[in-house]
């Protein structure tokens, strides 16, 4: 027997002919160096412009929308410094039932897919930072002599810092921060019930109809734990943002838009229940029904639109821009835009309508100091501490 090659081989016929090997490293081609992936764009620009909207929605109420503290400010009410607009400006309010629509779709699109470690370290790193600075400063001016509101005590500011000033019962230091409460409980069962079991269609669907029964059930019950716990009032609106996200992934899915329908339905009553009364001459303004149904509506249209692609035209950076100073904005609208009404309109005599312009474009330029001097450089570091797992 002959011994052959390792290259070589014997067909059946007995003939020894050359196997073909493959090539080695040396005789191959230089490879090209491997191309990153193209990144896809998926931020919802028009989103962020929505939030802006209904931060201002917010600020056209807290400054000519309503009685209160404000009327220090301005010396007089509100009702008086706008005889025609201070009605249309109390539907303001409802800028916050149009935020938590929004707050119910970012954060199931946010909490898609993501380990409960890294869900808690992102909704920590993006609320904290700002919502700290705005604590310090509003707490800050309001304690100069010349400033006529009353500065929270220490203790009840140091408080404030947990943002569980709420169910402690302590002081507090913004007046907005009811809002945070709510959205920290939503953040809660969202987080227990699906991104920690991990996020699907199906635990979502079950999520939004077991809240929604258990929330009704509530506010049949009327058990204070069970209502702090489940909010009948702000639910639906959450809820609602979550369908929405639902119809973002598959707009013909049945499921999802029975939750946002069933959502707009008790929604809309929650909100003519708690904001609507009968027409009354001493009222500082008599919102009508109709009026509040339809505010309620455009949140939920809004949001649709956007899940259903219908803006995707509004893709401008800046609205990136809007986008990230609506926080901060938010945080600190209220309480040291009185200060600056009082400035600008009594101590500068500048007319009411040129004041809240005015007013609302220097809360926004202190809304962009504090993300770039705040949450761009604490958020990302903080994120990072949050989410690193320790031994």
């Amino acid at each position: 027997m002959i011994d052959t090659p390792a290259d070589t081989r014997e067909n059946p016929t007995g003939t020894v002919v050359r196997a073909e090997l493959p090539p080695t490293a040396e005789e191959l081609p230089p490879a090209e160096p491997p191309q990153p992936p193209k990144r896809r764009e998926t931020r919802l620009r028009a989103l962020d412009g929505l939030r802006l909207v209904a931060a201002l929605m917010v600020a056209a109420y807290h400054y000519g929308g309503r009685d209160g503290d404000v009327v220090k400010a301005w010396g007089t009410s509100p009702r008086h410094q706008f005889p025609t607009l201070h009605t249309l400006f109390s539907y303001g309010c409802l800028g916050v039932q149009v935020f938590f629509v929004i707050s119910g779709f970012v954060i199931c699109m946010s909490g898609w897919g993501r380990p409960l470690r890294s869900f808690f370290a992102s909704r920590a790193s993006r609320l904290l930072p700002a919502y700290w600075a705005a604590i310090l400063i509003i707490t800050g001016v309001f304690a100069l002599p010349m400033v006529a509101y009353k500065a929270a005590a220490p203790s009840d500011v140091l408080v404030n810092l947990t943002m569980l000033q709420m169910p402690l019962g302590v002081d507090r230091v913004l007046g907005v921060c009811w809002t945070l409460w709510a959205e920290i409980r939503f953040y809660a069962l969202f987080a227990l019930c699906v991104v920690l079991p991990g996020a699907n269609r199906r635990r979502v669907i079950m999520f939004c109809a077991g809240w929604t029964l258990a929330a009704a059930i509530t506010q049949g019950a009327k058990s204070p734990l069970l209502d702090i716990v489940l909010m009948p009032e702000y639910a639906p609106y959450f809820i609602g943002g979550v369908g929405l996200y639902l119809v973002h992934r598959d707009r013909k899915d049945a499921y999802a838009w029975g939750i946002v329908a069933v959502s707009w339905l008790i929604g809309q009553h929650y909100a003519v229940a708690k904001l609507w009364h009968a027409p009354n001459d001493t009222a500082f303004s008599n919102r009508s029904a109709w009026g509040i149904i339809l505010v309620v509506t455009f949140g939920y249209v809004a949001v649709a639109a956007i899940a259903l692609g219908w803006l995707r035209w509004a893709n401008w950076r800046w609205l990136t821009v809007a986008g990230a100073l609506t926080y901060p904005f938010y945080l600190v609208h209220e309480h040291l835009g009185w200060v600056v009404i009082k400035a600008y309109h009594r101590t500068l005599g500048i007319p009411s309508y040129a004041t809240v312009v005015l007013t609302v474009f220097t809360m926004l330029l202190l809304a962009y100091v504090l993300n770039r001097v705040v949450e761009n450089r604490l958020t990302p570091k903080l994120r990072s501490l949050l989410a690193t797992p320790r031994s």
